[in-house]
């Protein structure tokens, strides 16, 4: 949340705005070398994201149907998306992390009976780089939100865990 505003998760064309937990995680190459015991780490090998948010509103199953042909789900959406999916893979835009060349490797969708209007959807999303230009475009626009994210106040640095958690240490 950024000044009031609600901003949300986007992958893809699909704005996520009720996200309760975004996860990244890297993976690194590590090599032996050769007649020694040191090991050194040489090149990265996965980037995975996992995001666990919430379809509310009259929206939900537009959403649903968005993350699902991003995903390619059926014979039919993959057949229709092949042409672009080859050229470049799904970005993904957080507050966190700017990631292009992402793919949709699972999509959990559940609603509850405490919240039927409501529809809690996990995705997990894998780095599949097409080229060695949008990977080099991907990590420059990573390093250019990092340091965007300079200029904004954090809101919060300096408050205690006691508030943080509601008070119930």
């Amino acid at each position: 949340m950024v000044a009031g505003r609600n901003v949300p998760v986007l992958i893809g064309a699909v704005p996520l705005f009720t996200v309760t937990s975004l996860s990244l995680n890297e993976g690194y190459q590590v090599v032996r070398i050769a007649g020694s015991r040191l090991a050194q780490l040489v090149a990265p090998t996965t980037r995975t994201i996992s995001v666990d948010a919430v379809l509310v509103g009259s929206t939900r199953l537009v959403v649903k149907k968005g993350l699902e042909s991003l995903a390619m789900t059926s014979r039919a959406l993959a057949a229709a998306t092949a042409p672009f999916v080859s050229l470049a893979g799904i970005p993904v835009v957080c507050g966190m992390t700017v990631s292009l060349d992402m793919q949709i490797t699972s999509l959990k969708f559940t609603q509850s009976n405490q919240k039927r209007d409501a529809i809690d959807v996990v995705i997990t999303l894998e780095q599949v780089p097409r080229s060695s230009v949008s990977a080099i475009v991907g990590e420059a626009l990573d390093m250019a939100l990092a340091a965007g994210m300079l200029a904004v106040p954090s809101l919060s640095g300096n408050i205690p865990i006691e508030r943080q958690l509601g008070g119930t240490l």
